[in-house]
């Protein structure tokens, strides 16, 4: 007998049930979804590191000894140090090289258990519960909601929605979570750390449905295609359970994945 789960119509009640489908009987393996995170973040690195001939453009010769001074290379019209890596101005001594390889290679069934193994975590309560997210207890996994949700045009309506569900409260959290960051990353463009909140799938055919719009306002808050899921996505930072909401033809769409 099949698993079922509620489907919550946009005013909050129980519009009815729907068979839960297979992909989301997965064992849970979190030993393979971080594996599967950590890789997709070392594969988009992009490989850095100084000019060939960086800290060498210098006309230089070396004094030699006898005048009580440092024998190192100096500036050929000139007294001041170059070159050399203990020198200002001079080379560095062991910089990264652009040639590293940063990526990581993972075998496709691993990375098809890690994406179904994070997919049926979403809908284990405990899971969600245990990575921090915040809901009423009544709350059915995997949250469903009929496919009306995609065309809501305002944010207001989505906020209100997921109230009468029971996970405004999680919006709240991300919301007052919001932090200036530490480090330097304050100057590039990344001065706030918002912590991860609800995301919202729904199926290929709804594309350019209004709530990719309505719901960016929302902090944490994401909206993904069926097809663009992925471990990452489902387990950000390699931890499981994030509180996801599924419209009635995503989860229809998530039924045709093979096992």
């Amino acid at each position: 007998m099949k698993m079922q789960t509620n489907v919550y119509s946009v005013s909050g009640g129980v519009a009815g049930t729907v068979d839960v489908p297979a992909a989301f009987e997965t064992p849970y393996r979190p030993d393979i979804i971080k594996k599967a995170v950590l890789a997709a973040a070392a594969n988009a690195r992009q490989p850095y590191g100084p000019g060939a001939r960086a800290g060498m453009r210098h006309s230089v010769s070396t004094w030699g000894k006898g005048r009580g001074t440092a024998r190192v290379q100096r500036v050929h019209d000139g007294r001041m140090a170059t070159e050399s890596p203990n020198n200002v101005t001079g080379r560095r001594a062991h910089p990264p090289v652009p040639e590293r390889k940063w990526e990581q290679k993972v075998n496709k069934k691993e990375l098809r258990i890690a994406r179904q193994s994070a997919l049926a975590a979403t809908a284990c309560a405990e899971c969600v519960k245990a990575r921090g997210h915040q809901f009423d207890d009544s709350v059915s996994f995997p949250i469903v909601v009929e496919d009306a949700i995609a065309d809501m045009k305002a944010t207001s309506e989505i906020v209100e929605v997921f109230e009468k569900i029971g996970i405004g409260y999680d919006l709240e959290r991300a919301k007052d979570g919001r932090k200036i960051r530490a480090g330097k990353g304050k100057m590039r463009n990344r001065r706030y750390r918002t912590p991860v909140s609800v995301l919202i799938v729904v199926s290929d055919a709804e594309r350019n449905a209004p709530i990719f719009k309505s719901a960016s306002n929302l902090p944490g808050v994401t909206v993904e295609e069926v097809k663009t899921l992925n471990t990452s996505i489902l387990a950000p930072g390699g931890d499981a359970g994030r509180l996801t909401v599924y419209t009635k033809s995503a989860i229809d769409a998530i039924g045709g994945w093979t096992q």
